[in-house]
């Protein structure tokens, strides 16, 4: 098991239009949580400064923009990233532009995206595909790892299988975490979803959380609670 602080387990998802509120929530959240995802809608917003805020207030950040271009963009632009202390980066692409991105990652984590968790069986046969997301996502997976990628993103409900086949040396982060699914939770946009604490049995290190969070009565006690099946997944993990 790899050696990640409870308080490092959650990822916090910062969607949010402004950077003043975004950064009210750093300060709420940082005594519990000390990482953050920046993802689209609020580095357009903050660009940097908001990233650097949060660093400096000695958290980790996430930036989550799925890079997906020709290589030689992706290249430059995970240059960029360097010089501000982010931790993990997302990617999005095939061979060369996978390539790409961990040619320049340093001391940068680099986590490809295999199937957004909005997705489900229907959507991959709209998109004319036959197979699984199961088996899409395995694929997907290996290719990166053997490319040079740290880990990949993936719903909770694929981190069993790529544990089972890909062993333990790389990170598994997971969005869709949905806090008290047997009390039939409403799942919104994100289709595949599972508790925090299934995630961590199913093997994954990180899991992102946003609006169980943000739009809870009592923010607080609702980390507490997250926390606390993220300490009780780890005890079981241990005793497996």
């Amino acid at each position: 098991m790899k050696n990640i602080p409870l308080n490092e387990r959650v990822i916090f998802a910062l969607d949010f239009a402004d950077p003043k509120v975004a950064m009210e929530w750093v300060e709420k959240l940082d005594g519990d949580i000390k990482f953050f995802k920046v993802g689209l809608q609020l580095f357009l917003a903050g660009w940097w400064n908001v990233v650097d805020a949060i660093i400096q207030r000695g958290n980790k950040v996430m930036v989550d923009l799925k890079f997906f271009d020709i290589p030689e963009t992706v290249q430059l632009a995970v240059q960029q990233l360097q010089h501000h202390g982010v931790t993990f980066a997302t990617i999005h692409g095939n061979t060369p532009i996978i390539e790409a991105a961990v040619k320049e990652k340093s001391d940068l984590k680099i986590l490809a995206v295999t199937v957004l968790t909005s997705f489900d069986e229907s959507d991959m046969i709209e998109l004319g595909m036959t197979g699984s997301i199961s088996d899409l996502v395995l694929l997907r997976s290996r290719k990166a790892l053997q490319l040079g990628c740290d880990g990949v993103v993936s719903s909770p409900l694929e981190a069993l299988p790529l544990r089972n086949e890909l062993g333990p040396n790389f990170l598994i982060v997971t969005p869709g975490i949905r806090p008290g699914l047997n009390r039939d939770v409403e799942k919104d946009d994100q289709r595949r979803v599972a508790t925090a604490q299934q995630a961590i049995l199913n093997g994954a290190d990180h899991v992102v959380i946003g609006r169980p969070i943000s739009t809870s009565s009592d923010p607080l006690y609702t980390v507490k609670t997250i926390l606390d099946d993220i300490g009780a997944g780890l005890a079981l993990s241990v005793g497996r």
